[in-house]
């Protein structure tokens, strides 16, 4: 590694070291690229000329560092996104699910809830809402503010209900929301089972016995060491039998735990807790 290498390893190593130290969040154990990738927008964006440079203002003002988190967490997501996941989940999961008499959901990671919403309106099309609870984590209380509000843009809505109908809608998708300028609220009757709340996949302890963790397009950020933390966070946060739903390039099959779930729809990522958790 040549010096102009080695320093700008050290600079970025101390920028997330100072961001654990000042702020509590710990980025150290995410993909090194996708980090640098965001931290080099963020400078860009703020026309700071160094990383050093960057670190002073880091420590010194905290809106500067709402702005770094937005870049750094994983916000991007949308309604019945990848639908085929859905439509699955909905032929192969909810009929186990109506065995239970009482649901309880995780959606770790959650980022500003279009998943959320998204299970919301399966559930209740599959008459299990009632008897369901959703609880929607993210460690980023700005995009957990948006998602609590359930208001998205209108503009979003004709991909959201063509994504809606591939995975098996059994409704009018404008029949879960109102249109209001130029913005489409959530129905209430989709909120009132909804917890939301700050959890952190990096930090935070167990989330309680669970019937199913979907945690979709987060883990794909993480490297292997994180990943096998959060794998463990999410086996021993289900009950025995439950599921573990993962985003479409994300995988259980390649981290230690991986004996620990059996396959249910590998294309869609779905996976299901044996009995053989020691």
């Amino acid at each position: 590694m040549d010096k102009t290498n080695e320093n700008e390893k050290i600079e970025f190593d101390l920028i997330l070291q100072a961001i654990y130290q000042k702020y509590g969040f710990d980025f150290r154990n995410y993909s090194k690229a996708s980090i640098r990738r965001r931290i080099r927008y963020r400078l860009n964006q703020s026309n700071l000329k160094t990383i050093s440079e960057m670190q002073h203002k880091l420590l010194y003002d905290r809106q500067f560092f709402g702005s770094l988190l937005l870049d750094l967490t994983i916000n991007v997501t949308e309604m019945f996104r990848d639908p085929s996941f859905f439509k699955t989940l909905r032929k192969a999961v909810i009929p186990e699910l109506k065995k239970q008499p009482f649901i309880k959901v995780w959606h770790a990671g959650c980022a500003s809830g279009e998943e959320v919403y998204s299970t919301a309106i399966l559930l209740k099309e599959e008459g299990l809402y009632e008897s369901s609870l959703i609880y929607a984590t993210d460690a980023n209380d700005v995009v957990l503010d948006k998602a609590k509000s359930g208001i998205f843009s209108i503009d979003k809505m004709k991909d959201y209900t063509i994504n809606y109908r591939k995975a098996g809608g059994l409704a009018s998708f404008s029949d879960y929301y109102t249109a209001r300028y130029d913005h489409a609220i959530m129905d209430n009757s989709l909120k009132k089972n909804i917890v939301f709340s700050n959890h952190n996949l990096v930090t935070d302890s167990v989330f309680g016995e669970m019937d199913i963790v979907m945690c979709r397009n987060v883990l794909i950020y993480f490297n292997r060491e994180l990943q096998d933390r959060v794998f463990k966070l999410f086996r021993d946060s289900l009950r025995l039998g439950a599921f573990l739903c993962l985003g479409s390039k994300e995988t259980v099959r390649f981290s230690s735990y991986s004996d620990n779930f059996e396959n249910v729809a590998e294309n869609e990522k779905i996976y299901r807790k044996n009995g053989e958790c020691l």
